[in-house]
């Protein structure tokens, strides 16, 4: 059994992928380009993919492919339909990230709204220091209790984010983007109405038709000033041009853990916002705590263990 691990530096070097030599031989690349991927997975029976894409054409000439596991949720970057016609399983693993997402909200919220940036610069510079009094107020921060929280895509982790948001004494609010997830406990809105209404916006949907673009130039302009939005769904969610306008125009907080294309291109306009201060961007880790990649790797083996046991 030859297992190819694709892009294993996506996964952590602290994370230990030895369990993985039990089903065979496994080849670990650290990372994989587009031009390098059909050479790898040809000899492999099974291959494991954080984002490397395996296309119709790939999956056409690599006759020993019997299982792809992706190391994530989302199955974006792998079709589908031409592995169901190839014969190929396709797993991915769900559940193993949402305490990490969750966290990281209320983090990049927290930052954002306690003005986390400047006390600590204010502190380390010496200006605290050298200003005779006990504490600096200088900078305004507001409290999430008693504010509107609403949250754009209601599944798993957006449910979790509303338990901890009302834990916070936030009144939740949320906007379901299929139209269907509409049987829960907290009051559900149009998105006119979430953008309008509330303090704190948090979005944590996949990217589809539903949702490509979803929050641009013409409903930006809905959000209160001094409202803060969280994109912890997928970038393309969020018109990034857009929203870098919307943040020079006027007082708005964003904090993004997801972008568009990714790293983050020299060319993003975000780059060049005026109040960087505002905009809190992180590299695409909400998913990743060590507790969240090594139930990752969990979840890997028993879908390996799975298919083994099946075939």
């Amino acid at each position: 059994m030859k297992i190819v691990i694709l892009d294993a530096k996506t996964l952590g070097s602290d994370l230990d992928l030895s369990i993985l030599d039990t089903f065979g031989d496994v080849i670990t690349y650290q990372t994989t380009s587009t031009e390098e991927t059909l050479e790898r997975i040809q000899i492999a029976d099974i291959i494991i993919t954080n984002k490397v894409i395996i296309n119709a054409n790939l999956m056409a000439q690599t006759p020993k492919l019997k299982l792809i596991c992706i190391a994530a949720t989302g199955m974006n970057n792998v079709d589908l339909d031409a592995a169901r016609f190839q014969n190929i399983e396709v797993k991915n693993v769900s559940g193993y990230s949402t305490k990490s997402v969750v966290q990281h909200t209320f983090s990049m919220a927290l930052y954002l709204l306690e003005k986390m940036a400047y006390y600590d610069a204010t502190v380390k510079d010496m200006s605290w220091t050298n200003s005779g009094l006990f504490t600096d107020i200088s900078h305004p921060f507001y409290e999430i209790s008693g504010k509107k929280w609403g949250i754009i895509g209601f599944g798993t982790i957006g449910q979790e984010v509303a338990k901890v948001a009302t834990a916070f004494g936030a009144e939740v609010y949320y906007h379901s983007t299929s139209g269907k997830n509409l049987n829960h406990a907290y009051p559900h809105l149009s998105l006119e109405f979430i953008l309008k209404d509330c303090d704190i916006i948090s979005i944590h949907a996949p990217l589809n038709d539903d949702t490509y673009n979803l929050i641009n130039e013409n409903n930006l302009p809905y959000m209160k000033d001094d409202a803060l939005l969280l994109n912890l769904g997928r970038g393309g969610i969020v018109n990034e041009t857009d929203l870098a306008f919307e943040l020079d125009r006027r007082t708005l907080y964003a904090g993004l853990d997801v972008l568009g294309e990714e790293p983050l291109t020299l060319n993003n306009r975000l780059n060049e916002i005026k109040h960087k201060e505002r905009l809190l961007i992180t590299p695409h880790i909400a998913w990743a705590s060590i507790e969240a990649r090594k139930k990752l790797l969990e979840g890997i083996v028993d879908n390996i263990e799975d298919f083994l046991q099946i075939n």
